[in-house]
């Protein structure tokens, strides 16, 4: 057992034993020496401090230039877990990246039991090239690259260095996303199913943590550790309970959106015990059993007929399809009832790529896993993100 795991045991065991009064935090009131640094790439934070810096990607020889992830460690004056937040893999999702700007000033790490790893922006030419999905430089989706390569392109040397800097490093991962450029999304998080028994419950309880009332029970990811190929995934699969969250739309840097991200962490920290108080937990969740992603058969321009959010019916017209001359080549449509999770609200589509995602809710009480059937085969089950 881990010994900031015995050290948070014997913590709660005193603070029962003297009735919440002040000798139990004195039992913790260490001085910052006696706990050892953190380091993260460049980056090392001595107990009871904060420091940034960055996760340097070198070049690959006669290829591709390196690039670097802008990464903050707050290093608590106590023991407890390590949470590693992760912002920016799609480099257009705002939200997240914004409010682990303003995350560590809220924090202060002599109040902190354990260590943040705070990943400001994952994918930084993404982020500066404002592209949604793809990487400018290879291409490639970061979060469809895990756990990467360090010989590979540059979104698989990304992925590579966040996989033995940041997921290894780290007790408990938080991916957090939002609407890329071109999605109208309400917000919701993923409970991932692969890893084993433990580490799905807990990462369970991190979803219920996190506060969104809506969350999707994920049971599509592979289980293979090397080619785990989405960011949370690769942290479950190496026995890191973790979630991936979806917070604000198209791009957007708006109050609510951001609140929500810090809302979340905040409840995680609570949760973990890292920071004093309860977390407001989800107390009546809306369980999405199965969901499916809709993707373009056309290249050309999609309409969207509903707005994130809303319920539908069998067969409701999700968005229209046209050519460019405004023809219409296809009208989508729902699979089956559900919620609209998120759609495509801006015209460009191309092949192959999302055009939205709807959920099918779980109107029993979950128990384990929660029940339902796959989507069909025509239709790909994969998130967007």
């Amino acid at each position: 057992m881990p010994s900031w795991v015995l050290a948070c045991l014997w913590k709660r065991f005193a603070g029962v034993l003297l009735g919440g009064m002040t000798l139990a935090g004195a039992l913790w009131a260490q001085p910052a020496g006696s706990r050892t640094s953190f380091a993260v790439g460049l980056v090392r934070a001595e107990a009871g401090t904060r420091a940034s810096g960055f996760i340097e990607i070198p070049p690959r020889e006669g290829t591709e230039a390196g690039t670097r992830i802008p990464v903050t460690v707050i290093h608590g004056a106590q023991p407890g877990p390590v949470l590693g937040l992760i912002a920016g893999t799609h480099g257009y999702e705002y939200a997240p990246i914004v409010a682990l700007q303003r995350l560590p000033a809220q924090i202060d790490p002599q109040k902190l039991a354990g260590t943040v790893i705070v990943v400001h922006i994952a994918n930084l030419p993404s982020f500066l090239g404002r592209t949604i999905y793809y990487s400018p430089v290879d291409g490639k989706n970061l979060n469809r690259v895990y756990p990467g390569r360090a010989d590979g392109t540059i979104s698989e040397r990304i992925a590579h260095a966040i996989t033995e800097e940041v997921i290894a490093r780290s007790d408990f991962v938080v991916d957090l996303h939002c609407g890329d450029g071109n999605e109208a999304l309400r917000p919701y998080t993923y409970w991932m199913t692969s890893g084993t028994a433990e580490v799905n419950e807990q990462s369970k309880q991190m979803a219920l943590a996190f506060g969104l009332d809506h969350i999707v029970i994920d049971r599509e990811r592979t289980t293979d550790p090397e080619n785990s190929v989405y960011t949370s995934n690769t942290a479950i699969l190496r026995g890191k309970p973790s979630i991936t969250t979806e917070t604000g739309l198209l791009g957007r840097v708006d109050e609510a959106s951001i609140g929500l991200v810090e809302a979340g962490v905040f409840n995680l920290l609570r949760h973990f015990r890292m920071l004093p108080g309860m977390p407001n937990r989800v107390e009546h969740p809306i369980w999405i059993d199965r969901n499916v992603v809709l993707r373009s058969p056309h290249t050309g321009l999609f309409y969207a007929r509903v707005k994130p959010g809303q319920t539908v019916a069998e067969g409701t017209v999700i968005g229209v399809l046209t050519d460019f001359h405004g023809n219409v080549l296809e009208q989508v449509r729902a699979p089956f009832a559900g919620v609209v999770l998120y759609v495509v609200a801006t015209p460009p589509v191309s092949t192959g790529e999302p055009l939205g995602m709807i959920g099918h809710l779980l109107h029993d009480e979950l128990q384990g896993h929660g029940g339902g059937a796959g989507a069909g085969p025509s239709i790909n089950p994969n998130p967007g993100n």
